[in-house]
């Protein structure tokens, strides 16, 4: 049973530390917007 209870707290931790990971993310980056263009090739154009 003490191995089940130490599993979990570890599975418990890692779960955490992922999660204040995440937001941390949320929290400190910001995405920066940019124009995005892409070439249409013309055979593409005449269908």
């Amino acid at each position: 049973m003490p191995s089940l209870v130490r599993f979990l707290l570890v599975l418990g931790v890692l779960a955490g530390l992922a999660w204040g990971g995440m937001a941390a993310l949320v929290a400190f980056v910001e995405p920066e917007p940019r124009e995005m263009s892409q070439t249409v090739p013309p055979n593409r154009l005449n269908r």
